[in-house]
């Protein structure tokens, strides 16, 4: 689309936009007008505010009115029944963010259709797996991914004339209401093992989670910054929870670290959603950051991967007028499962919460009920896995889904997350935890960014690998890490190898790929000991 079809589609959308009604913004709050998840937002709040700044094109942002959203996503509702969708058809979306893509997210939903976001950064065989899986009628795309749309389903190009801007019929339009636990998207989780699997959400279930974030208060003032990819329940939730709040959200086409500064500066943005990683490489950055104004931030929250205390100062540092807090979700089972103390207790740095009203979690399989496997229980839980009942099975008992996350419960009820069980490795006969080596890495002088995952030993089955990313100046080596994880935590647990890194390897999510690390550190193990280096 270029940038002219880009204000047509704007204008247009305003011109036709339903006459709307001025009133408090917060008047209706608990009696929602639709709880279509489609419908995420009311337009008639503040229709001429501003609910998206596009970068798309940094140099020539794009700002999107709640009306003009409003608009579009009742057009792409209008034109995909207009091309003989039905009721409960998937549709997918394979493209990088950009404000088209929201409404195309919503709209789909509005029409009663199911959304089905795609990873642009899995390869064709699983993206055709993908929408074989799902059974998709139709993908949204960027013009960059075209080639990746299956052939035999229809592809409606964002960046095309005769594809998104053709494909919208403007009019008024009444969202389908749907009925109790009704699908209306499907995430597809990051596939670590085997091919990915569709999780199955309902409009019911994220509408619970909205109106739960919006209980903690009128968030409507708040500029959000959004840059994750929507294909992942981290960008997709903070999305929905700003315009849900009628706030303004600046949203990145994908993450890059000094765009993402450069934004949070120029756009006086008050409340950051991020994934660690993003924060720790942006951290980096340090030339850059000495030059910006980051005083309107005063919220920065970081979920989907663990977080260490390290980090937390780095952020803090960064942004010492912002309270800064340690989110956990998962796709199975929603993003508000935990929240403040009820008795308005302080958090721990890197406490994932206290268990949000309405929203149990007990902690099983471990030595106590204080530390163990999370088992959750609330109305956000999924609906199961896609053609997978197997998997379902596996992972939802009786009403309760095990997350295979470990953590610990504090004295005051906070919860504290240690590592997937997955990720745990045994050395020697003693449990080791990556998230916990990592943290005590990245307490070192000198160490910015650390990830640990295991190599196979002979003698003690496994032995902890360390990628280690230094500080800008650092002068330290693989003796100095070795030393001072000894000195200050289990010698167990301490890298038996250390191998330094301009940067971690991300997965498409940007979290650390232990996939990817752990064959490479296989890889660099087995060298090593071939030229008669011991671990």
């Amino acid at each position: 689309m270029t940038n002219s079809e880009y204000t047509d589609w704007t204008e247009t959308s305003v011109a036709v936009s339903v006459q709307l009604r001025s009133r408090p913004l917060w008047s209706a709050f608990m009696s929602w007008p639709s709880r279509n998840l489609g419908c995420c937002f009311d337009p008639s709040a503040q229709p001429d505010k501003v609910a998206i700044i596009d970068l798309r094109r940094p140099e020539q942002p794009q700002e999107i009115t709640y009306a003009a959203l409003d608009a579009a996503c009742d057009a792409v509702a209008r034109g995909l029944l207009g091309r003989g969708l039905t009721r409960g058809d998937r549709v997918g979306i394979l493209s990088l963010n950009s404000a088209p893509m929201i409404a195309a997210y919503l709209g789909i939903m509005r029409a009663g259709l199911v959304a089905v976001p795609i990873s642009f950064k899995l390869a064709r065989d699983t993206v055709d797996y993908i929408v074989k899986d799902a059974d998709l009628r139709a993908v949204f795309h960027d013009h960059e991914r075209a080639a990746t749309v299956p052939d035999g389903v229809l592809g409606i190009d964002f960046d095309a004339p005769d594809g998104y801007a053709a494909l919208l019929d403007h009019g008024p339009f009444t969202a389908i209401e749907p009925q109790a636990r009704e699908v209306a998207t499907i995430l597809y989780t990051s596939g670590s093992t085997g091919m990915p699997k569709g999780v199955l959400l309902s409009h019911e279930s994220q509408m619970w989670a909205l109106d739960t974030a919006a209980r903690a208060g009128d968030r409507s003032q708040h500029r959000y910054i959004v840059a994750a990819p929507m294909f992942h329940m981290n960008a997709t939730i903070s999305a929905k929870t700003a315009l849900h709040a009628g706030a303004s959200m600046v949203l990145l086409p994908s993450f890059d670290a000094r765009l993402y500064a450069q934004a949070i500066a120029k756009y006086r943005v008050t409340w950051l959603t991020s994934v660690p990683t993003m924060l720790a490489m942006m951290a980096r950055e340090r030339d850059l950051i000495a030059t910006l104004d980051f005083s309107s931030v005063s919220h920065v929250m970081m979920g989907s991967a663990p977080l260490t205390k390290a980090l937390v100062e780095k952020v803090q540092g960064i942004f010492p007028g912002a309270a800064i807090s340690n989110a956990y979700g998962t796709t199975e089972a929603g993003p508000g499962v935990f929240g403040p103390h009820p008795d308005g207790l302080p958090r721990p740095d890197t406490a994932v919460g206290y268990p949000t009203e309405g929203a149990l979690a007990e902690l099983r399989e471990g030595p106590s009920p204080d530390e163990g496997v999370l088992y959750m229980k609330n109305p956000m839980l999924m609906e199961g896995y896609n053609n997978r009942p197997e998997k379902t099975a596996e992972v939802m008992r009786d009403g309760w889904y095990r997350s295979g996350d470990i953590m610990r419960r504090d004295a005051h009820g906070f919860f504290h997350f240690l590592g997937r069980a997955d990720d745990m490795f045994v050395v020697g006969g003693e449990n080791v935890w990556p998230g916990e080596v990592e943290k005590l890495i990245e307490r070192m002088p000198g160490v910015h960014q650390a990830a640990v995952v295991p190599v196979p030993d002979d003698i003690k089955g496994t032995l902890p690998f360390a990628f280690v990313v230094k500080q800008d100046g650092a002068a330290i080596d693989e003796a100095a890490v070795k030393t001072f994880t000894i000195a200050n935590g289990p010698a167990f647990a301490h890298p038996r190898f250390v191998e330094f890194r301009a940067a971690i390897a991300l997965s498409a999510t940007n979290k650390p790929d232990r996939r990817l690390l752990t064959e490479e550190a296989q890889q660099i193990a087995a060298k090593r000991r071939a030229a008669g280096e011991r671990g």
